[in-house]
């Protein structure tokens, strides 16, 4: 028997959804879209039960006849395209044809619809992608369609679906992005009854101010730039405004959202020497190009965009960038009083000048560029017999470590393979420092296992802290001698790991100790972080914070949780409410220790920041003292050992 078959339309549908379709979001780009491309000046968008139990779109657009109407939900019927040719030339967003008969197969859908110049227009129900009636109707003019239980036919999908303000929170950031890139048209958003947004048509630094505050406005300086190939238009943000977390970061191309790695580097590269490398700018950055130089049509939402040249590119929107920094008086000006600029001598009049210094231009056929250098070393090949080495360990050193794992795998002698993992063993690792004076809490054994094992228990008696010297590396590592070479301890993860350890047990609790401010920090949030801020409002209340609203989408804070410290009460609340955005404010133990994490990344401190010896010392006290110093809560390292040996390889002994 022949056992290839055709899919039914139906089961077809449904397979196609789960690609255009991942949740209600989608369906709100994906309506909205279509109503833009259908010339509306005005799009309504009412939500309830965050999009699972009704989406619905009204648009002013042009509207459709009756057979449009039932055209429009058969499978990959389009009015945007006759030929292949055309998709080099679309300036339109949807063009596939797979929207509306995807959304057909998973919902029940009602659409009614009227051209402007028509007496009557149709009503047409669809469910599960059986067309159920269709009949004439009088309506406005434009289009109205209404998406009802979400998923309802596909219980799996249905069910990986988030909680109600998770997925709320993806519909604001999909509206965001709508409309930061049609200011032209009027925006309304209802959820639930309550008008979330009316937008009405502004330019676009505007439309920003509307969404994220007046407070983001005001941070962003204009750029600009016209070629033969591209115009690039938009903001940037101040270094200034830089977030630590969630910023506003947005591409747009030909009157389209997109995402592209390589662009966004490009815009943090300009800001490298302006900002520190936790924080991020904000950016509102327009492309427009030929329609025959971009691909849209490699993703199936089309999220993500070719360019045909984007080396080009990258340096026309580099140098756009770094001007609009420079024209602003952002980006640093030379010294030429700096001590690092070089020192050149003047020539005296009369004087004859120096003769070059000859070049050493002789080829080493020894020279491989992979390899690890000492930076500062002479660069010469060693000596025969030396083994080389990696940073951390080379393999020989590793070995043996190795053939232990993999014997215990052999012969199946799985506890003996997991009891390094659970520090349950009697090794050497687990003992505490040393009694002689001026002894190191790591041999040199342990300093080679704590390259490959999992997280360790170590002590620092205080004695030996006292008498161990630390130095700063870069502002941000911590640097002390061991008997096994040295110990580099990171100072950011280091602290996050010691905070998190004090904050837990009290967020699990619901009873963090809290300091009142002397003045009130007010915070103007957009309105997904204004109606998460509503909903958590006693959750809040457990960690610490006192929040009170003080007028239209703007709150007050009057008191933060003690373990916070010196850090921002402002920093502190966006980022903690950032991650409630997105996982949502349910009790659980995980999420508690989500919130926990979020709160110790927050008040650790920062790279780049100096630290005095007794601060190093108590810092390095207080994560030997943790059961797991070794790695953060998200399994970050904390710190790594150079051995003895391996610094003595980069002097070829």
């Amino acid at each position: 028997m022949d056992v290839i078959k055709l899919l039914p339309d139906s089961v077809a549908n449904q397979i196609a959804a789960g690609e255009v379709i991942q949740r209600p979001s989608s369906a709100v780009k994906e309506l909205v879209e279509n109503a833009i491309d259908a010339g509306a000046t005005q799009v309504k968008i009412v939500i309830k039960g965050a999009g699972k139990t009704l989406i619905q779109v009204i648009d002013n657009g042009c509207g459709m006849s009756s057979t449009d109407a039932r055209l429009a939900f058969a499978r990959h019927a389009t009015s945007k395209i006759r030929s292949a040719d055309d998709l080099f030339t679309l300036h339109t967003m949807g063009f596939r044809g797979e929207a509306l008969p995807s959304i057909a197969a998973i919902a029940e859908v009602e659409m009614r619809t009227m051209r402007k110049d028509d007496q009557l227009g149709t009503r047409l129900i669809i469910k599960a992608s059986q067309v159920e009636s269709q009949e004439p109707e009088v309506c406005v003019p434009g289009t109205s369609i209404m998406v009802r239980n979400l998923f309802f036919n596909v219980v799996a999908r249905r069910r990986f679906l988030k909680a109600d303000k998770v997925e709320m929170s993806h519909i604001n950031h999909e509206f965001e992005r709508l409309v930061l890139v049609n200011t032209d048209v009027e925006f309304t958003l209802t959820q639930d009854g309550r008008l979330i947004h009316q937008l009405p048509k502004a330019p676009l630094k505007q439309r920003i101010g509307q969404l994220f505050g007046r407070t983001v406005e005001n941070g962003l300086i204009p750029i600009g730039t016209q070629t033969s190939s591209i115009k690039i238009s938009g903001f940037i943000g101040l270094p200034s405004t830089a977030r630590q977390r969630n910023a506003l970061q947005f591409f747009f191309v030909n009157g389209r959202n997109m995402r592209h790695p390589m662009f966004h580097k490009a815009v943090l590269n300009c800001y490298k020497d302006l900002i520190s490398g936790d924080v991020q700018p904000n950016y509102f950055i327009s492309f427009e190009v030929e329609p025959d130089r971009i691909d849209v049509n490699i993703h199936p939402q089309k999220h993500e965009i070719k360019f045909e040249d984007e080396s080009m590119l990258w340096q026309i929107l580099t140098s756009a960038v770094k001007e609009s920094l420079g024209k602003y008086n952002v980006g640093p000006a030379i010294d030429f009083n700096a001590t690092d600029v070089p020192d050149i001598p003047p020539l005296l009049q009369g004087a004859a000048p120096t003769s070059p210094v000859p070049v050493n231009d002789e080829l080493d056929p020894h020279y491989n560029p992979f390899e690890i250098q000492p930076p500062d070393f002479e660069m010469q090949r060693p000596p025969s017999g030396v083994r080389q080495s990696s940073l951390f360990g080379s393999a020989e050193d590793r070995a043996p470590f190795r053939r232990e794992r993999q014997s215990a795998l052999n012969n199946g002698n799985w506890e003996k393979l997991y009891q390094g993992f659970m520090g349950e063993t009697g090794s050497s690792l687990n003992r505490t420092s040393a009694s002689s004076a001026g002894s190191s809490p790591l041999d040199e054994q342990d300093a080679e296992a704590a390259l490959e094992a999992a997280p360790v228990t170590v002590d620092f008696d205080a004695d030996t802290l006292a008498a161990t010297p630390m130095f700063q590396l870069k502002n941000r590592w911590i640097v002390t001698s061991t008997k096994a070479g040295l110990l580099i301890v990171d100072q950011h993860r280091a602290h996050l790991r010691v905070l998190y350890e004090q904050i837990l047990p009290q967020v699990k609790s619901g009873h963090m100790t809290s300091q009142k401010l002397i003045f009130p920090d007010e915070v103007e949030l957009d309105a997904g972080r204004h109606q998460m801020l509503a909903d958590a409002l006693e959750l809040l209340g457990e960690l610490g914070f006192d929040v009170q609203p003080v007028r239209d989408m703007t709150w007050a804070i009057s008191a933060v949780p003690t373990e916070l410290g010196s850090v921002s009460p402002r920093e502190a609340l966006l980022a903690l409410l950032s991650d409630l955005t997105d996982t949502g404010a349910d009790p659980s133990d995980e999420q508690r220790q989500r919130i926990a994490l979020s709160m110790a990344r927050t008040a650790a401190i920062r790279n780049n920041q100096p630290l005095a010896a007794a601060e190093m010392q108590t810092l390095v006290a207080d994560l030997f003292r943790l059961s797991t110093p070794n790695y953060t809560p998200d399994g970050y390292a904390t710190l790594r050992i150079i051995s003895a040996a391996e610094l003595a390889s980069y002097f070829h002994k």
